[in-house]
């Protein structure tokens, strides 16, 4: 049996693996159209930032080793320009010599990744416009900010690439303007947890220009000037076009092979496309999404690593399905890990789903550890139900585990409730007896069983016009720093002997630091006779969220100019 993969790096150098390990005797060609055939694109960035100091370290295997280790036929600098499914061959063009040949092939391996969207009015020809999406991408960035070490970088896009890009030009010593089209980075973020990505963005001198959209850029003598919609004009050494990925998917097209609703690849669950002896995997690939059951296009590594190995196991006559997607991710900015998984409470509502939330901040670890630090976590669940739909989550420590349980926990078909019953590890350095997992779980129960009433801070202005009891129950010395007007201040350890202060019966709309000691004051209040909702989040979630409100045109060393 031939096996003949179009393209390599997560997918395709995958499969390759796993069908060696599967099929001592079948013959593997895999063809990849850039001179690497198996990388680390995630990478990428922090290799132009210089946290990654060899390029040798982006490349996980190579044409040799996978020759040496697998006998696989790898060739890079092959680009195939043409499928033909009735002669099961494909055409392949050498990039370095114009060479074209045809390969012929048992069963085919689609793995032809993404690729970057440039904007009309833009020209990659300039050698100051970079995508990042290859290693030569990266080596062309990276050499181009040692050798001329330009003054001012402008990024275009906000989801990681293009945040990852702009942290590492930063640490570079690059000045940095971001332009988003939305009015947030991260769309896998609701807007009130993007707020705290913006604000480590801008504590690091970054200038998001959010809302912002890419018209024309212009070559000029010292460098460029892009100009957007609103008729800005910001002036760059550099430009970096992070806007975002579409699926690869012209060879499958040319080729009569079935696309999705989304425009991806389709496939069955064994990942086999239209047509019996043909696969696919990776970026270019239509999945099913874990939470509503639609189709979604997932541009990760994970999915992709484990679809090339389901399509290895079926060739090698094994029963294995690829079931769903998630989105579970996670990303570095700055000192801030910021992660999530499912849908957020922005995208379950416009799916049509009756969600609700809750908003903690518990600490990374035991309070009395030394070190520990605030996380704030976002838990979407369905009424009624109480079905996990997705998490949220930013901190600078402890993020990334308490997102792979709730993962885990949502995948497995856990309601939210169950979150409270998971045995996980404790010891003081590393979580709280009650970890945060745990906690979410809690707060979801009081909310299902109507211990809890919520409220949400943008409600504010009608509960104001309304004339509700609205009670900040912190420290005095917490009220000092900084306080929502409108407010009446009791601290709650006063709550109890003072509750005269407060309309009898009234609705009291109450808020603390983080969310706990409200809470302790409504479940008091409630059970004498007031009938009282807790702000989500806390006066600290509040204080992020209500600051990010702030100018996105605020001066910038980048040179904006009207």
């Amino acid at each position: 049996m031939k096996v003949v993969i179009i393209g390599g790096v997560a997918g395709g150098a995958s499969a390759a693996a796993r069908l060696r390990r599967l099929d001592e005797g079948a013959e593997i060609v895999m063809l990849e159209r850039t001179g690497y055939v198996s990388y680390a694109n995630c990478g990428l960035p922090y290799y132009v930032g210089g946290v990654i100091a060899e390029r040798s370290a982006l490349a996980l295997q190579t044409p040799e080793s996978f020759r040496r280790r697998f006998n696989i036929d790898v060739r890079v600098n092959s680009e195939v320009t043409a499928i033909n499914r009735e002669a099961k061959t494909v055409t392949v063009c050498e990039v370095e010599t114009g060479r074209i040949y045809e390969e012929s092939y048992d069963r085919l391996i689609l793995s032809p990744g993404a690729q970057p969207v440039v904007p009309a009015g833009v020209s990659l020809g300039s050698p100051r416009v970079f995508t990042l999406r290859t290693v030569e991408d990266a080596l062309a960035l990276r050499a181009f900010v040692e050798e001329r070490a330009p003054r001012r970088a402008l990024v275009v896009g906000g989801g990681f690439i293009g945040i990852e890009a702009a942290e590492n030009l930063v640490e570079m010593g690059v000045e940095t303007t971001l332009v988003q089209r939305p009015a947030q980075l991260l769309k896998p973020l609701d807007p009130d947890m993007a707020a705290f990505v913006h604000a480590e963005m801008r504590s690091h001198g970054v200038r998001l220009v959010l809302g912002g959209s890419l018209e024309e850029v212009t070559e000029e003598p010292q460098g460029l000037a892009v100009r957007l919609r609103d008729g800005e004009v910001l002036k760059a050494d550099l430009l970096v076009l992070a806007i975002g990925v579409a699926p690869e998917v012209s060879l499958a097209a040319e080729a009569g092979l079935a696309l999705g609703s989304r425009g991806g690849i389709a496939t069955d669950e064994a990942m086999r496309t239209s047509d019996p002896d043909v696969f696919a995997a990776g970026d270019a690939v239509e999945v099913t999404h874990g939470v509503t059951g639609g189709k979604a296009l997932v541009a990760l590594a994970g999915p992709a690593n484990k679809q090339g190995r389901i399509v290895a196991d079926v060739i090698s006559g094994r029963e294995s399905r690829y079931g769903a997607s998630w989105g579970s991710s996670v990303i570095k900015v700055f000192d801030l890990t910021v992660a999530s998984t499912g849908l957020n409470e922005t995208a379950a509502r416009a799916q049509g789903i009756d969600c609700d939330t809750v908003i903690l901040s518990p600490g990374s670890h035991a309070g009395y550890y030394p070190g520990a630090r605030p996380l704030t976590m976002k838990v979407v669940f369905e009424r009624g139900t109480l079905r996990l739909l997705g998490a949220q989550i930013v901190g600078a420590e402890g993020v990334d585990k308490r997102i792979d349980v709730l993962a885990c926990a949502m995948q497995l078909g856990a309601d939210g409730v169950r979150l409270k019953d998971l045995d996980l590890a404790y010891a003081p350095p590393y979580s709280s007896a009650k970890d945060p997992v745990n906690m979410a779980g809690f707060m979801i129960e009081n909310v299902a069983t109507g211990l809890l009433k919520q409220a949400s801070y943008d409600e504010i202005p009608a509960l104001r016009a309304a004339g509700a009891t609205l009670l900040d129950v912190r420290t005095p010395a917490e009220w000092e720093r900084g306080h929502i007007d409108g407010f009446v201040h009791i601290p709650v350890d006063e709550l109890r002997d003072r509750l005269g202060e407060l309309p009898a019966g009234a609705s009291v709309y109450v808020t603390c630091q983080s969310g706990l000691r409200s809470y302790v004051a409504c479940r008091m209040l409630a059970q004498h006779g007031f009938d009282a909702y807790n702000f989500r989040g806390g006066y600290g979630f509040y204080r992020v969220v209500a600051a990010d409100g702030e100018p996105v045109r605020s001066a910038h060393p980048c040179g904006a100019e009207r």
